[in-house]
């Protein structure tokens, strides 16, 4: 792999790339095109009027809004001032979007408050009291600015974007500079929460080093350069979609298309019409887009590479994706925010060890895999993965109980996911750990049997969660997607199941769904299927 460029800061980045390569078009969002150059002097323009309003290095600053060409402006230009970026989550209601501005301090928060027939505004002022005459919100002490990103009419309490940008005049652009220079590698430049499906949300805390080094590297992977057209459908505000999405397409110069909402069709208009060469998400996103009647009919021919991260892949899914949506490379990977980049495999690995594994580990990145009392356990055995390297978090934002329980002396991230190393060194992701459930005695994981369960052709798409079961303690339910052409039939599933499987492996109900519910990084919501089988349940 090519060394990383010697930047060592994302404001470093900015101005080294804008210099080298003015005119190349890094964003492009509707009508809108943003080159190198006009990222760099719309980032100073923030970071002015941000300083202008008493916002300095080390300070926290939240976005709360869709993808947007104003989302990645805003972006840079608070870590252009050294402050710490808190994306928060489009899905986020007004008790949670509270509780993460109050616990991280947030002093100005950027939002864009109608999305999808939503007020933000109105659902936080539900929460945190009405706007006085020093404060946004009354029970938010610590937020002193609210500016409406886009083009959101007044709002009481709120500065319009285009007021915003008018206080830039009140900085110099060289006192500005002063205040990017200073920012250090090993400074907090974003604070990223976990999704919070199983309890309180916890923020990671990141330093730009470590991130630009993590990024540069899944960038070479995938060859990602100048040339390429990447729709982030990823949010900004989950980890993928703000540093293997936004900050990494600024990095390669290769140009990003936010994505607000994921639409199959709209996807195809824009392979066509913009020549994606790049697409990311999770399986389902694919198998969504090979769903469609029209995909033959479709010009797919400029896509390349397609990262598809999950903890299994379907075979037959990645086949698709090559002979059917055109595809050169498809990449399996693993990553937490916690952990950065793990693993990725790589651009000559065979089909079936993309579909069965996350591939190896990165350059700095050390994986292993041990049992209860952390001893490591031989190659091909399951136990907890623990990571240790450069992309480890610095901890949780005050939270230094939480962070000595996951992370060790040694420097061991503890990742709560279970998996197996293959003599090859791939890596295997079995199942959350916390997902592990033991029937009639025995452990069983979710994501096995989903895989088990994907090897009857008429099931198209399952997701596994455990339920109580008086008799065996807990019992799997798959919640499935039938296969185009296929009648769902839960019993003719559930009798091939138990003469295919082990009977603790066998799901005791199969729940026909049109289409199943995600978090906002557009993984399966176990927890809301957990909801609907106890619901179930309990009306019996």
């Amino acid at each position: 792999m090519r060394p990383i460029p010697d930047w060592g800061t994302v404001p470093r980045m900015l101005r080294a790339t804008a210099a080298a390569r003015p005119e190349a078009i890094v964003c492009v969002d509707g009508d809108k095109r943003l080159s190198h150059a006009d990222l760099r002097d719309g980032a100073s323009r923030i970071a002015r009027a941000l300083l202008a309003h008493g916002v300095s290095k080390g300070d926290r600053v939240a976005i709360w809004a869709p993808n947007s060409w104003q989302w990645v402006v805003t972006a840079f230009g608070v870590w252009d001032v050294g402050a710490v970026l808190v994306p928060l989550s489009t899905r986020g209601k007004g008790i949670e979007t509270r509780d993460l501005l109050e616990r991280t301090g947030c002093s100005v928060l950027f939002v864009a408050d109608q999305f999808l027939g939503t007020s933000y505004l109105d659902m936080l002022a539900d929460v945190a009291g009405p706007t006085t005459e020093v404060l946004p919100f009354a029970q938010l002490p610590s937020l002193r600015k609210v500016v409406l990103i886009g083009d959101d009419p007044a709002v009481l309490g709120a500065t319009p974007w285009t007021d915003f940008l008018d206080d830039a005049r009140w900085t110099p652009e060289k006192v500005a500079d002063m205040h990017a220079e200073t920012v250090d590698p090993d400074d907090a430049f974003e604070i990223l929460c976990t999704s919070g499906t199983t309890g309180v949300p916890k923020g990671v805390v990141l330093t730009g080093g470590q991130i630009l080094r993590a990024y540069w590297d899944w960038a070479e992977v995938i060859g990602l350069g100048r040339g390429d057209n990447y729709p982030i459908v990823s949010p900004f505000a989950h980890g993928f979609g703000i540093n293997a999405g936004l900050l990494v397409c600024v990095m390669r110069s290769a140009t990003m298309v936010p994505i607000p909402v994921f639409d199959p069709d709209a996807a195809f208009d824009l392979i066509e019409n913009r020549k994606v060469s790049i697409l990311a998400g999770p399986p389902s996103l694919f198998a969504q887009m090979l769903r469609r009647p029209d995909i033959g009919r479709r010009d797919l021919s400029s896509l390349r590479v397609a990262v598809a991260g999950a903890a299994a892949v379907p075979t037959e899914l990645i086949r698709d994706m090559h002979s059917r949506m055109g595809f050169r490379q498809v990449v399996n990977a693993y990553g937490l925010i916690e952990g950065s980049v793990v693993t990725m495999t790589r651009a000559d690995d065979p089909i079936e060890v993309i579909a069965t594994s996350a591939g190896r580990p990165m350059p700095g990145v050390e994986v292993r895999i041990v049992d209860a009392d952390e001893t490591p356990l031989p190659s091909g055995n399951p136990g907890e993965i623990e990571v240790r390297g450069y992309g480890v978090m610095q901890h949780y934002w005050n939270a230094p109980d939480l962070t000595a329980d996951a992370v060790s002396p040694e420097g061991w991230l503890r990742t709560g996911d279970i998996g197996t190393i293959d003599d090859a060194g791939n890596l295997a992701i079995v199942d959350r750990k916390k997902e592990m459930f033991i029937s009639n005695g025995f452990n069983a994981y979710p994501a096995e049997i989903e895989n088990l369960l994907l090897h009857n052709k008429s099931l198209a798409h399952v997701a596994v969660v455990a339920v109580p079961d008086v008799d065996r303690g807990e019992v799997a339910w798959a919640f499935a997607i039938a296969a185009d052409n296929a009648e769902p039939d839960e019993q003719a599933i559930v009798a091939w199941a138990k003469s295919s499987m082990s009977n603790y492996k066998v799901p005791r109900r199969v729940v026909f769904v049109p289409e199943m519910p995600t978090t906002p990084n557009g993984k399966i919501d176990k927890a809301r299927l957990r909801q609907v089988a106890h619901a179930s349940l309990e009306q019996r």
